[in-house]
């Protein structure tokens, strides 16, 4: 929980990994090009005082993790958006027994998603089957620009996606949680591309498409398609950081989304350990859309609370101390004479 000013905000970090990029875990060069252009962004988009160090980058392990989210970062829950990654890193990128004993650790403060790979076909679907039932998935993370044998990317509206979309349905895994964000090297800038989003958004209607990185830099065929589907939503990784480096151009961001999206479809989200939590939330709380960016409206407190937390919370069943909650609007019909 952070509070500022006699306001109290609820904290779901939508978006956290927890990574292991040393070098004997690295399966190629591909898997040291990957976790350098991650500390170029880091380095480049965070404030002097919250650099890390290249080694300790690499891998922080979960007693780290615990700390800088949940004792110095004022987040309440997080949730793990994993990143397999096979074809740079040989036990994987994001560390899935680790994270998932740190959920079952401390199920009050994290939830664990996976990731399925509709390449795999049949066996991947078998396997997501298996993996629903031993994580209690209620969302995964998908990596449309992952490298798979011959292959450097596939679509969301392929045709084995829709297999997995519709097993999906059948486990009750509701959030579907998609990279459709910077490139990332050494992977393929158009597989990120979230042309692809539109189609399943409107096919598959019972479940929620979280944009991360909310397409930038498409963000605007990122609202474009996001105003007409109602089950996409944006999350703030990587967009938000520019609070520090580019303030009025992620006022920008902001803007347009709340202009397109409105406040209940957007969430807060550090990227950990790409940044940490603490002093995003601080900027974020302080944040004001400049005065003479007219067309935008001010960021008011209410809104701040719902991006922060109360939206993820709502999407994950996460409980929210009545304290910290937003008053019931009550609607009083009018009568006209």
């Amino acid at each position: 929980m952070y509070t500022k000013d006699g306001e109290q905000y609820f904290i779901v970090d939508a978006h956290i990994a927890l990574w292991d990029a040393r070098p004997e875990n690295q399966l190629n060069i591909h898997g040291k090009q990957f976790i350098d252009c991650f500390y170029d962004y880091h380095r480049n988009l965070s404030p002097e005082s919250e650099l890390w160090t290249y080694e300790e980058y690499l891998y922080y392990g979960g007693e780290r993790l615990m700390k800088d989210l949940f004792e110095d970062g004022y987040v309440d829950h997080a949730v793990f958006q994993p990143a397999r990654l096979g074809a740079f890193y040989r036990t994987g990128f994001g560390q899935t027994e680790e994270a998932f004993a740190l959920a079952q650790a401390h199920p009050d403060k994290l939830t664990y998603n996976h990731y399925f790979d509709p390449r795999f076909g049949e066996d991947g679907l078998r396997q997501l089957r298996r993996d629903a039932e031993r994580f209690g998935l209620k969302g995964v993370k998908l990596y449309t620009a992952e490298w798979q044998g011959n292959s450097r990317g596939y679509k969301l509206d392929d045709p084995w996606t829709y297999r997995y979309l519709e097993a999906c349905q059948e486990l009750g895994i509701r959030n579907i949680h998609i990279h459709k964000g910077p490139t990332i090297r050494p992977l393929d800038r158009d597989a990120f591309d979230v042309a692809d989003v539109d189609k399943v958004a409107t096919d598959f209607t019972d479940l929620n498409f979280v944009v991360e990185h909310c397409g930038l830099p498409r963000l605007e065929d990122f609202c474009w398609i996001a105003t007409q589907e109602p089950n996409v939503h944006a999350g703030l990784a990587v967009a938000i950081p520019f609070i520090h480096t580019r303030p009025r151009y992620f006022a920008q961001i902001i803007g347009e989304l709340l202009y397109w999206l409105d406040e209940d479809r957007i969430q807060f989200s550090s990227d950990y350990a790409l940044w940490t939590p603490r002093w995003l939330v601080e900027r974020f709380v302080d944040f004001q859309i400049p005065e003479d960016m007219t067309e935008y409206a001010p960021l008011t407190v209410a809104q701040k609370k719902k991006i922060l937390g109360l939206n993820a919370a709502k999407m994950y069943d996460i409980e929210v101390p009545e304290a910290l909650r937003l008053p019931e609007v009550e609607t009083q019909a009018v009568s006209v004479a």
